[in-house]
């Protein structure tokens, strides 16, 4: 992803007496906030229908090689103390129930042509349509990693052409790609995870563009990511990456529809007949690098559309690595505690048995079983075992009074070397079959969870 910074037809309002003294006029559509079409639609004359932003590759005055625009603008000392004075997790707290629409003009209001919006090419089109709807300038980036599918470049394009903007991109250093390619190929993620290619190709480049802002805005929501992003605040002091003024606590960043439901982001994007990836329509939800991404299937989170390959804790590409909390996830994907992220378990239902460690060794010791046995083998923080919840409970309550035994096996921390030695335990969730009159079980190859594709594969088993 590359990083791009797009300023709308609004900008050429930037400094003009009567953009900054009128304020807009906000009415109730349904449950959407809107301001007055007037104030939109205020006469431009030709001349002044030009972007306020510099060119990317305007001369920098930062050692970095890549700045984006905004490093050249010098911002009022009394920002730069209004920022550095502020009480952010007081001010999240106070925009905890705005709406997205409330909160994205606090920040384009704020920060000005000094924060951009993060556009990754997916649903979070619904950001820049925010920033439409409140009449201000606004600027919006992205990072082309030069993996991305041919759909969501020409999103970018279509995208540009609605809006009347232009991203600017920021690529990865040529050189530190071609070293990469070089020495470990061109899919070395599958073997040794994504984090050296996203560091590569997304976070520094990331890194490099922040230095030229003191805000940025993206679309991270809760309900994304329970395992790490559960807990995200509207605004917040970003914990990872620095701003202009340099070091921990010079940059702002917001999230405006944290609290946002994934359905009810796409319900406001067809409302407002806003352009989306073509992606979408094909499964995706999630969208990210070719290789790295695909469509999800019934009873998958949607985060599970990413390096599938990978271990629950991995699914962050370091863009924001400060959700994830130290002690709460260790290297490996396992919970240090045993609490997931709602303090709950997971498949507390009758018709699933909780077996102990001593249950699923006398299950595996068993040679003659009277009865099949389905087990989940599963971690109450990972999200993609939050997500088949719901078809694994239905699948138990199908399965009642048959001869089939439903189960679950809590197979994180202490118990996570013997389940990976013993029954076959990859990544979570693992689901593994006991058939009747046979000793070794059979794990379940597929990644369709649904009801019907579990039924499936007991059914040709038993």
């Amino acid at each position: 992803m590359a990083f791009s910074v797009a300023s709308s037809s609004a900008a050429a309002f930037h400094g003009s007496s009567s953009f900054e003294q009128q304020q807009p006029r906000v009415g109730q559509v349904g449950g959407l906030q809107t301001f007055d079409k007037g104030y939109l639609r205020l006469p431009l004359s030709s001349s002044r229908r030009r972007s306020a932003v510099k060119p990317l590759n305007a001369e920098a005055k930062r050692s970095e090689g890549i700045v984006p625009s905004a490093a050249t603008a010098s911002a009022p000392a009394e920002m730069v103390d209004k920022m550095e004075a502020e009480d952010y997790q007081n001010l999240a707290l106070e925009l905890e129930n705005a709406s997205p629409l409330e909160i994205m003009d606090e920040a384009l209001k704020r920060f000005g042509n000094e924060i951009a919006i993060a556009f990754s090419g997916a649903e979070d089109v619904a950001l820049i349509e925010y920033a439409r709807l409140t009449g201000r300038p606004f600027r919006v980036f992205s990072l082309d990693t030069g993996r991305l599918n041919p759909e969501t470049y020409r999103f970018f394009d279509q995208v540009e052409k609605h809006y009347g903007i232009r991203i600017e991109y920021m690529f990865p250093d040529a050189s530190e790609v071609q070293d990469l390619v070089r020495s470990k190929g061109l899919f070395s993620f599958f073997e040794d995870g994504h984090q050296e290619c996203c560091r590569v190709r997304k976070v520094r480049p990331l890194r490099r563009a922040l230095k030229g802002l003191r805000a940025w805005i993206t679309g991270q929501r809760k309900d994304q990511s329970p395992g790490t992003r559960s807990e995200i605040p509207v605004v917040q002091v970003d914990p990872v990456f620095e701003g202009l003024d340099g070091g921990i606590g010079s940059l702002v960043k917001w999230n405006p529809v944290a609290n946002v439901k994934g359905n009810d982001i796409w319900s406001f994007l067809r409302a407002m007949n806003v352009p989306v990836n073509s992606l979408h329509s094909q499964g995706y939800i999630s969208i990210g690098c070719e290789p790295c991404t695909r469509a999800v299937l019934p009873g998958q989170h949607e985060r599970e559309g990413r390096w599938w390959w990978e271990d629950a804790k991995a699914k962050e590409c370091g863009l924001h690595k400060g959700n994830i909390k130290e002690g709460y996830v260790n290297g490996n994907g396992n919970s240090n505690g045993h609490a997931h992220v709602n303090g709950a378990d997971l498949f507390t239902t009758p018709n699933v048995m909780n077996l102990t460690r001593i249950g699923i060794e006398n299950l595996l010791k068993l040679e003659g079983r009277e009865q099949p046995w389905l087990v989940v083998l599963y971690a109450p923080w990972c999200e993609f075992c939050q997500g088949m919840e719901e078809s694994y409970v239905e699948l138990a309550d199908k399965l009642a009074g048959s001869s089939v035994k439903v189960a679950k096996f809590r197979a994180d921390g202490d118990e996570k070397a013997f389940a990976q030695q013993q029954l076959q335990l990859g990544s979570f969730p693992t689901i593994i079959f006991f058939p009747k009159h046979s000793a070794r079980p059979i794990r379940y190859p597929s990644e369709k969870r649904d009801v019907d594709s579990l039924l499936a594969f007991i059914k040709a088993l038993q």
